[in-house]
């Protein structure tokens, strides 16, 4: 049951709101004079006050009430409080709704107006302490994944980051093939590293590779080794293949979709039996490598075109990792952005509010070179048009920061796995207002 403290000197103007509060489950607390009052707030339970601007019969001017709402402030600033005053106050408890009071209404009190206002807020303050539980859940969360596991520097904030982060973390102790799949720059590499140095290979090498940077007559030697004089310009030594560096650890195949048909029917071998042939070599080699892969090509459909084997398919696909695009985990931005930040600098509001707008078809990539472009072009502040991004470029025309669509109050909820009251104070809506436009539009509220 919420808690209004109400701080007057007049008993009957606290029996009054403790009767009207009580008919809508409000618990009512009293106190005649400003040093009770503070001293209830310190003893917590409150969700708001409700102060009078004056606390003697001798006293009008309002400056008990000034005093007293400066002193509530400092002790606790996200305290909403109420003024009760007369008219003769009017100025005074605008002024303190400047400095942060959440109203003022005028003796005698219109009930319909003062239940509304403390039930609005009320509904505040809940939503407040929901989305702080929540963040200070993720908090936790955050904490326990990175004292218990190495995650090799990543930044994130989104859930959908920590989702993919936990499933990698789990992932890691298995010793299946796992292929990553997501959009170019959206941290694949970092991904396949995380599951290396937290398995039971750890102590292993971790080898990169990238299949689209390797010239097709040589992809077999890379991958498998050769023999002197195997091909032109082998030299004339033993040359050891990506998969001999790997063994005991983690082999990392970038852009797998590149690998031509002739280089993925080897690869399924030793895939399936651990052994291969140095490329120009009769002997079978053995190895023992934990393979990770990663594409953002749509191999299902190469596989229907005849450019991708389905076998080596389901063979790397033992478990898979779906990277999402940097605008589908806004919260990373951010703290993605700041990271990338040289020491000393900062960014602007404005610039704050670009970094969110843009849609980051580039992904952490684009984000990285746009931070370390515009922090070579400025000194200290990092202004918006440093940055030179176009605000808002992929929003829809109809859509405005007071009146969010459909699809932004979709995207909010996904953002807060379905928490109600964390969507809505992304929004900047109240839960009311948040359920009514869910109805008026049919997002059901499950």
């Amino acid at each position: 049951m919420p808690t209004v403290l109400v701080i007057d000197d007049n008993p009957s103007v606290f029996i009054a709101l403790e009767v009207l509060f009580s008919l809508h489950d409000i618990r009512t607390l009293s106190a005649e004079t400003p040093e009770a009052g503070l001293a209830m707030l310190e003893q917590g339970g409150i969700d708001l006050v409700i102060s009078d601007m004056n606390f003697h019969a001798d006293t009008t001017s309002g400056e008990e009430g000034v005093v007293l709402f400066r002193q509530i402030r400092e002790r606790n600033p996200d305290m909403p409080v109420i003024l009760l005053t007369a008219w003769t106050h009017l100025e005074a408890a605008v002024e303190l709704v400047k400095a942060g009071a959440a109203d003022y209404l005028a003796k005698p009190w219109d009930d319909h107006k003062l239940l509304a206002a403390v039930n609005n807020l009320l509904e505040l303050v809940h939503t407040r302490r929901e989305l702080l539980e929540h963040r200070t859940g993720e908090r936790h969360r955050r904490d326990a994944l990175a004292h218990g596991h190495d995650l090799r520097g990543l930044v994130y904030a989104d859930p959908a980051s920590e989702a993919l982060l936990t499933l990698a973390l789990q992932v890691a102790r298995s010793d299946l093939p796992v292929l990553i799949t997501g959009p170019n720059g959206s941290g694949k590499e970092k991904y396949s590293e995380i599951m290396h140095f937290n398995s039971p290979v750890r102590e292993g090498p971790f080898v990169a590779v990238n299949c689209g940077a390797l010239p097709h007559d040589l992809i077999e030697a890379e991958l498998f080794g050769a023999e002197p004089g195997a091909f032109t310009g082998a030299g004339n030594k033993p040359r050891a293949g990506k998969f001999e560096a790997a063994h005991g650890g983690t082999l990392f195949l970038d852009e797998i979709g590149t690998l031509p048909l002739s280089g993925q029917v080897k690869l399924l071998r030793v895939l399936e039996t651990g052994r291969f042939q140095r490329l120009g070599s009769n002997s079978e080699r053995q190895v023992k490598v934990r393979v990770v892969s990663a594409t953002n090509a749509d191999l299902p459909g190469m596989i229907a075109e005849g450019r991708f084997r389905e076998d080596l398919y389901y063979r790397l696909n033992g478990i898979e990792l779906r990277l999402p695009a940097l605008a589908q985990r806004p919260r990373d931005i951010l703290p993605l952005a700041r990271h990338f930040l040289p020491d000393g600098r900062r960014f602007s509001e404005a610039a704050e509010r670009a970094l969110l707008a843009h849609a980051w078809p580039g992904n952490v990539r684009e984000l990285r070179n746009v931070v370390q472009r515009s922090a070579l072009l400025s000194i200290d502040r990092i202004e918006a048009v440093a940055l030179a991004l176009p605000v808002l470029a992929h929003a829809p025309a109809s859509s405005t920061p007071n009146e969010p669509d459909r699809s932004m109050i979709e995207a909010a909820l996904q953002r807060a796995g379905g928490v109600l009251a964390q969507a809505a104070a992304e929004l900047g809506l109240s839960r009311q207002a948040l359920y009514r436009r869910m109805d008026r539009l049919g997002i059901a509220r499950d």
